[in-house]
């Protein structure tokens, strides 16, 4: 019975998991506010339970959460009931980009960007823009808005092809992005 399961739990992950990713979320116990947005494949990890996300949360592709500590394994010989877990919140209004870590025990404030490949070990305060590995704050999120606001190419209204023609057109591209709708 137990490998039915288990390969039951594999596909309903595989199906659920990457059409309705935030019922998925629910399903295994993440607990969400309002306006989830999971553009991409997302680890939950073994507590998702543990895991706490705010509203107008961004998540994109291959985020990891971890909330234990696998090396308490290296020392359950001499502790057997040695554990380290902790659980990990985000605030409102946060993006965190492609392939990052989140470690034990980290809050990330409100207004917060965490930049692509970032692995958080420690908390990260509001109104911040974090990068790097460990993850560091390198400015404010007013500071990246003024930034963004002043190199903004204007064209985030629009969609798909619409925009990709915005784009070519802007860029001086001729080539064929066709391939990419289907």
């Amino acid at each position: 019975m137990g490998k039915i399961r288990k390969i039951y739990r594999a596909l309903y992950k595989k199906t659920v998991g990457r059409l309705n990713r935030v019922k998925y979320a629910k399903k295994v116990g993440v607990n969400m506010g309002e306006n989830l947005h999971l553009y991409g494949e997302i680890d939950w990890g073994t507590e998702p339970w543990l895991i706490t996300l705010g509203n107008n949360v961004h998540l994109t592709n291959d985020i990891r959460f971890v909330n234990h500590d696998g090396g308490t394994l290296l020392f359950r010989d001499r502790v057997p009931d040695l554990e380290i877990t902790k659980p990990i919140t985000v605030g409102n209004n946060v993006y965190i980009g492609n392939n990052v870590l989140i470690l034990p025990g980290v809050n990330i404030g409100n207004d917060v960007i965490i930049g692509a490949g970032a692995v958080v070990t420690r908390d990260i305060p509001d109104n911040s823009v974090a990068v790097g590995v460990p993850a560091r704050v390198i400015k404010t999120a007013d500071e990246y808005f003024e930034k963004i606001q002043r190199e903004s190419l204007h064209l985030g209204h629009l969609k798909y092809e619409e925009k990709d023609r915005a784009l070519k057109e802007y860029f001086h591209y001729t080539g064929n992005s066709k391939g990419i709708y289907f």
